[in-house]
């Protein structure tokens, strides 16, 4: 029996929290590197500083997922009970980060902030297939697209809007500007009033319902370790397949977010980081260059942010145009996903080229269509792969993809492949763009006609 449509304002509510999510998200993958500049941290140090995230990912997301599979209360569902917990830690997490005074302090609230993202953020994922009939999932994964466009933008503005306002980007030497601190505590309140939204607007199918739809039952004694493990081993070729993808498409996103702020500051606006022990600060004069350089670089630092937002903008763009698009017609998946991974992959590419930053914007445009595709096209054409009674677990499992190749990145990668390029952090941006053409060209790997696109069933109106 097919699940009931949903209208555009029911798929809007269940997606809404993600505004907060990405919110998170945005804040960290904007300003994290940022931060660690600032407490101290050389370009090289960064990636391996980013390691907790990724790391948290291959931990959480499949024990999560598992978890949120088996839950059901009769008050607040199967997801949603991760959505508040996830949402209330991450709020926590979030107002505190830029208050670190060492780098091993930032290192461990990024740790403690992206667990506490991961426990909402794949519940959502599943939450879609759950609520969703299969022909709605394109449209139902490019909704939360949309909606995830429009946190980064804004998100990613916020340093340089509070700035804007008279908040000062000025700040002591291993201290986070005060810009920062307001927009990480804006951040918060945002990531925590839209999940509750969602939380309280939206409403899950019982179990038994579930099993009308599904056509399975519900109850498995399975322990979660063995059923972790076993799901391992009934992985569908297409989940592999995507998961070729997911390797080269995360690759270069972790490299951004990690390395974007180093590279474009020194690169194209000529104002990198100062080292504060290269500056003898009881000499009046060396202490106010520490300072000049310093404001400088925090200042082209709310500009890269600033610009980063394009990527949110344009992914909320091309999100909307295929949510109308996906909620008329069907569309090829595979071919989608892959014309938008390789517009990436160009964006990144043409930043070794730039001299001026407002070129940056066509470059995050493309980019920003690749992140689109990404946070839809993947999770669509699995949804129509897996068994539906494991869909959080699958999900779980599936973003192992997403974390081994941040991990890779994360010990070495990133700097290594960028080295064989010469010693500029704007070669890490070259890096990036080789990944997404790859990832782009892996598509071709992609051959289940259902994956690709929403097969029609005879009982379907």
């Amino acid at each position: 029996m097919q699940k009931p449509k949903l209208g555009f304002w029911d798929i809007w509510n269940m997606s809404f929290g993600f505004l907060g999510i990405q919110f998170g998200f945005a804040l960290q993958g904007g300003f994290m590197s940022r931060i660690f500049q600032t407490l101290g941290a050389v370009k090289d140090e960064i990636p391996l500083l980013w390691i907790a995230a990724p790391l948290t990912g291959l931990l959480v997301q499949p024990i999560i997922g598992f978890l949120s599979d088996k839950t059901w209360s009769s008050r607040l569902g199967r997801r949603r009970p991760y959505f508040l917990v996830g949402a209330i830690l991450s709020s926590i997490a979030l107002f505190f980060v830029p208050y670190s005074s060492a780098l091993w302090m930032a290192a461990g609230f990024l740790w403690i902030l992206d667990a506490s993202i991961n426990i909402s953020m794949e519940p959502f994922r599943a939450l879609v297939a759950d609520k969703l009939p299969d022909s709605q999932r394109s449209y139902g994964f490019v909704m939360q697209t949309l909606i995830i466009g429009i946190g980064t933008f804004i998100a990613s503005s916020l340093p340089a809007l509070v700035s804007m306002l008279g908040v000062s980007d000025e700040a002591p030497a291993g201290v986070i500007p005060p810009s920062v601190k307001v927009a990480f505590a804006i951040g918060a309140f945002v990531f925590l009033i839209t999940i509750l939204w969602t939380v309280f607007k939206t409403k899950e199918y019982s179990p038994q319902e579930m099993e009308k739809y599904n056509g399975e039952i519900e109850d498995d004694d399975t322990g979660m370790m063995e059923s972790i493990s076993k799901s391992y081993s009934l992985i569908p070729p297409t989940m592999i397949k995507l998961g070729v993808v997911q390797f080269f498409s995360w690759f270069a996103f972790f490299t951004m977010w990690s390395l974007a702020t180093p590279a474009l500051t020194e690169s194209v606006f000529e104002a990198p980081a100062p080292i504060a022990s290269m500056f003898d600060m009881s000499d009046a004069m060396q202490s106010a260059a520490f300072d000049t350089q310093n404001t400088a670089y925090q200042k082209a630092a709310n500009s890269v942010g600033g610009y980063m937002g394009i990527y949110g903008l344009s992914s909320m763009v091309f999100a909307l145009l295929l949510t109308l698009y996906t909620s008329r017609r069907r569309i090829n998946r595979k071919y989608v996903h892959m014309t938008c991974l390789m517009a990436g992959g160009l964006g990144f590419l043409m930043m070794n080229y730039i001299t001026d930053p407002a070129m940056l914007i066509l470059s995050f445009t493309l980019i920003g269509v690749a992140w689109g595709s990404i946070l839809s096209m993947p999770y669509a054409m699995l949804s129509s792969s897996v068994n539906p009674k494991q869909m959080g677990l699958m999900m779980g499992i599936f973003n192992m993809f997403i974390v081994i190749p941040q991990i890779i990145a994360a010990l070495g990668g990133v700097n290594w492949t960028s080295s064989l390029l010469g010693d500029g952090a704007i070669h890490a941006m070259t890096v990036a763009g080789i990944a997404l053409v790859l990832a782009g060209l892996s598509n071709f790997l992609i051959t289940d006609k259902k994956a690709i696109t929403y097969q029609i069933q005879e009982s379907d109106d």
